[in-house]
């Protein structure tokens, strides 16, 4: 395809806001989710639940600037867009349903650095998470948050008359067929824009049903500065190593975001490219920690954006940096999306987690059909279902080993990991693992054409 606006061109300022809103507009839902979704599910009040939001906004903003005009040796100069990762999400709501915000901060804190020696020895980290294994890891983030929407879609306490109540259903299933039908019949921005379609569309209909509460927006300042470490920092050494996994299986995920993203802007990804957009996910990620906020990583919808639009300007994405940056610092922005209705969430994220889950299971279908890697992708995708579904597998372990297996996502990625080392390699799977990986991410599937990507040069 031939690019409208190359990779250091500057369009016109006008032309610049609107094609930075729509990588915004992409983006934002996915940044506003995650902090929701781990702030309802651990319990946060909702004005917390809002002042999180609004510290993922304005690091994502700062994150995406480094990324794309680049500090040092910091940022790999592409139109990359940052944001909290929902890989983070199950690991997140485990690690802070047992200790809390300062144990999600404490653990992503420490975690990031991980990303950072990453990505000195990316040759070494990245064998340990080729084809076969990603596709186990992905597809298990998806299958082990589904509860959390079902929950939402729910709104109230299991075994409740007002569980599941037909105005519940109704507005989930609304929300759910709105974003079905933007993904499958709008093109470009408005469907890479799809979730935030859905999640409008359902708060729209939700308002005179009743069940939207305006008071948190009311009450919300419009304007506000970051809390650097609100809620302080506290470190387990089994959530460390949980968020620790996390980390690695992003490293991955952004190297495929970085390989593909360098494709669609017909540029080629060096191996110090590479080392540098890593080096900016994990400072990225501590900073996170630092201003509380969520960890971050590259976001794959926007990859989609500059592949279909042709725009490959590191100066427009740039830009929606500072939108991301404004949004931050106005807390009515994140209060807003606090006042939508959970089953408007929950019926929105049957797609995000189920696409997830469908993510991985297109990176297993090109991994090399043989008993030896059914094997590795049963067992894998088996322990982590094992204690998503019965977590009392666990009840007589230590507690810190219970808190380290509680999450599937940990435990399969674990088995997943060692068996595919243990096990020995027929020539065709070592062949394709040595292929570089498409990127195939739950938030590129509805707008990213099939590729292949070239190899990495070092």
């Amino acid at each position: 395809m031939k690019l409208l606006y190359k990779l250091n061109e500057k369009p016109p300022k006008g032309v610049t806001f609107f094609l930075a809103l729509q990588h915004m507009l992409a983006s934002i839902g996915g940044i506003v989710a995650v902090p929701l979704i781990v702030g309802g599910s651990i319990g946060l009040p909702p004005d917390e639940v809002v002042t999180l939001i609004s510290a993922s906004l304005l690091v994502s903003g700062i994150a995406t600037i480094v990324q794309c005009i680049g500090v040092g040796p910091i940022g790999i100069r592409l139109p990359v867009v940052m944001g909290s990762s929902f890989a983070f999400l199950g690991t997140c709501i485990a690690i802070g349903n047992s200790q809390g915000m300062s144990g999600i901060i404490g653990a992503a804190f420490v975690g990031s650095f991980m990303v950072i020696i990453a990505s000195f020895y990316m040759e070494y980290i990245r064998k340990l998470f080729p084809t076969l294994v990603s596709g186990v890891v992905v597809t298990l983030i998806g299958l082990t948050i589904l509860p959390v929407a079902m929950n939402w879609i729910g709104d109230a306490p299991a075994g409740s008359p007002e569980f599941a109540s037909l105005p519940k259903i109704f507005l989930a299933a609304v929300s759910l067929a709105v974003v079905i039908g933007v993904s499958v019949f709008c093109k470009g921005a408005v469907a890479a824009s799809a979730i935030v379609v859905g999640l409008a569309v359902g708060y729209v209909i939700a308002l005179p049903m009743g069940m939207v509460n305006l008071q948190q927006l009311s009450d919300a300042s419009w304007f506000a500065m970051p809390e650097p470490l609100k809620y302080g920092m506290t470190f387990s050494l089994p959530a460390i190593i949980t968020m620790t996994l996390v980390y690695l299986v992003v490293v991955a995920e952004a190297t495929g975001d970085f390989m593909a993203l360098g494709s669609n802007c017909h540029v080629d990804v060096s191996g110090k490219d590479l080392k540098r957009g890593l080096l900016g996910d994990g400072l990225a990620s501590t900073l996170g920690a630092l201003l509380t906020a969520m960890p971050v990583a590259s976001f794959s919808q926007n990859v989609g954006i500059v592949g279909i639009s042709g725009v490959a300007s590191r100066y427009v994405v740039g830009v929606t940096g500072g939108l991301l940056i404004l949004g931050g610092l106005f807390p009515k922005v994140a209060a807003l999306a606090v006042t939508v209705p959970k089953p408007v969430l929950g019926g929105v994220g049957f797609v995000m987690f189920g696409m997830i889950a469908y993510a991985g299971i297109r990176m297993l279908l090109k991994a090399a059909d043989s008993r030896r890697n059914a094997l590795v992708v049963c067992v894998g995708l088996a322990s982590g279902m094992a204690v998503t579904l019965e977590p009392n597998l666990l009840q007589h372990f230590p507690e810190d080993l219970k808190m380290l297996f509680h999450s599937g996502i940990t435990t399969g990625t674990l088995a997943t990991v060692v068996l595919n080392m243990l096990l020995p390699k027929s020539k065709k799977s070592e062949l394709e693992d040595d292929e570089p990986e498409e990127n195939i991410t739950a938030k590129s599937i509805l707008t990213k054409p099939d590729k292949r990507l070239k190899k990495i040069s070092n």
